[in-house]
């Protein structure tokens, strides 16, 4: 990928992997989008080493933003804090479901449905999710500390969706949060919780076949890449806390209409074209 290419797709990255608009998605189209015609044995050898350097950037964007709220969390472990301890606990359960999914299906639910007409396609229905999702949801009064585990991990569950292009995870753990009764600013921040640990722990995962298959030329670019997503997730989450923050009524809805506006477009352009 050319320097031009790398900036690009990190910026998509790091904005659609916390925004509820699908990244999974977004990582099929963008190239569709542009035009790129990505060399074959770039996409066989180094695509996903590149993609693990994109994904640990936002998870470092996700680290320093909730920097504060980590320690406390983690400080719950060695002294009498029970608010932050379950809300770690309530972390841990909702990333459960979604881990054991991802181990198991995530191959073949990606080579399934990595293809520009069924990210197009999921992606209208994840537009269908966030709207129905939150015109269904109760009149959110729960902060995240009164959430059951068992809600907990209802909400790690639909995390897997984000297994198939098209739906997000974000837009889907914030939507069964309003379905458990939490308000829309306490729902987009268990969600992003909830990504910290995912994120990193696909990265180390995917570590160790980054050392060995080995970056050569491409280890300047995709650490540009990393930086450059790092930087946009870092905005992201910034600008998505505070649009939660400030709209209650229908906080979704601008992301349904994206969704379906991008993925009829794409359709459109794929069959008629």
């Amino acid at each position: 990928m050319t320097i031009f290419q790398t900036i690009a797709f990190a910026i998509v990255q790091g904005i659609t992997e916390l925004f509820p608009i699908s990244s999974v998605a977004h990582g099929v189209l963008t190239p569709y989008f542009f035009h790129w015609n990505l060399d074959p044995n770039f996409l066989k050898e180094h695509f996903l080493p590149f993609l693990v350097m994109l994904h640990l950037g936002t998870a470092v964007a996700l680290l320093l933003f909730f920097g504060t709220e980590w320690i406390r969390i983690i400080a719950s472990l060695f002294k009498a804090d029970q608010e932050n301890r379950k809300l770690l606990y309530l972390i841990l359960v909702g990333c459960i479901p979604a881990g054991l999914i991802g181990i198991t299906l995530e191959k073949p639910l990606r080579m399934m449905f990595s293809s520009v007409s069924s990210a197009a396609f999921f992606l209208i229905v994840n537009g269908f999710l966030l709207y129905w999702g939150e015109k269904m949801r109760v009149q959110g009064r729960k902060q995240i500390r009164d959430l059951s585990y068992k809600e907990a991990a209802v909400i790690g569950l639909f995390q897997a969706l984000a297994l198939v292009p098209g739906f997000s995870r974000s837009g889907a753990t914030m939507t069964a949060g309003f379905w458990a009764g939490l308000q829309h600013a306490e729902a987009a921040r268990f969600s992003m919780l909830l990504a910290t640990p995912i994120i990193i722990g696909a990265g180390i995962v995917e570590v160790p076949r980054l050392m060995h298959t080995g970056l050569g030329d491409l280890l300047q670019v995709s650490l540009a890449g990393g930086v450059a997503s790092g930087i946009a997730a870092y905005i992201s989450v910034w600008a998505l806390m505070k649009w939660f923050h400030t709209n209650e009524i229908s906080a979704m809805r601008p992301f349904a209409w994206y969704c379906w506006l991008v993925g009829i477009l794409v359709l459109g352009s794929y069959f008629l074209f």
